[in-house]
């Protein structure tokens, strides 16, 4: 373990102070705590917040004042032991953790779990599709004829029904190419 310590020093040593603090400085994980740190703060503004302006009041309208310091109070021989402040700091954890825990961690799991839900039905979905394809042995040009030759036949069905108007019949009637239904046979 010495010679890895040692391994480590020489080798900020033999690239020169300034290329080893540089090298320290944009490591990943320097740069990983230091915009933690920088989160850290904003949601800390964010708590704080919460706690004064909207704990706090709820807090002053059950006990009659906010702050609780001065409550349960005594003083022996110049000593002051005060429960209040002790509940007062127990209360403002409290407070704090669940302002943590409600504004911030619920939403961001709900969010997540959201995005987790649509990413994982989107691959399935693609991953099917590509299954099929794959089995079937088509290109995707073969694919693309494949899929208007469907909607070409299920149009020319509503047709057959009366369901399209008399326009719309006579350029799929009169529309195909030799190739189109050459391939439509290769892909029925």
């Amino acid at each position: 373990m010495a010679d890895s310590k040692k391994d480590s020093i020489s080798s900020y040593s033999d690239k020169g102070v300034i290329a080893g603090f540089k090298e320290f400085v944009t490591r990943g994980n320097m740069i990983d705590m230091a915009v933690g740190v920088v989160m850290g703060t904003a949601v800390t503004t964010v708590v704080t917040a919460i706690v004064k302006s909207f704990i706090n009041p709820l807090i002053a309208m059950i006990f009659g004042k906010p702050d609780m310091s001065k409550l349960l109070a005594f003083t022996v021989r110049g000593a002051t032991v005060s429960f209040g402040a002790i509940l007062n700091s127990l209360i403002n954890f409290v407070a704090v953790a669940a302002a943590v825990y409600f504004f911030i961690i619920v939403p961001i799991n709900k969010f997540h779990n959201a995005a987790r839900k649509l990413t994982h039905k989107n691959s399935s979905d693609a991953a099917e599709a590509e299954e099929a394809a794959e089995e079937a042995g088509l290109t995707p040009e073969d694919q693309t004829i494949a899929l208007l030759t469907e909607i070409r036949d299920q149009l020319a069905q509503a047709n057959t029904a009366g369901a399209l108007p008399s326009s719309t019949a006579a350029v799929l009637n009169d529309g195909n190419t030799d190739e189109q239904v050459a391939i439509g046979a290769k892909l029925s």
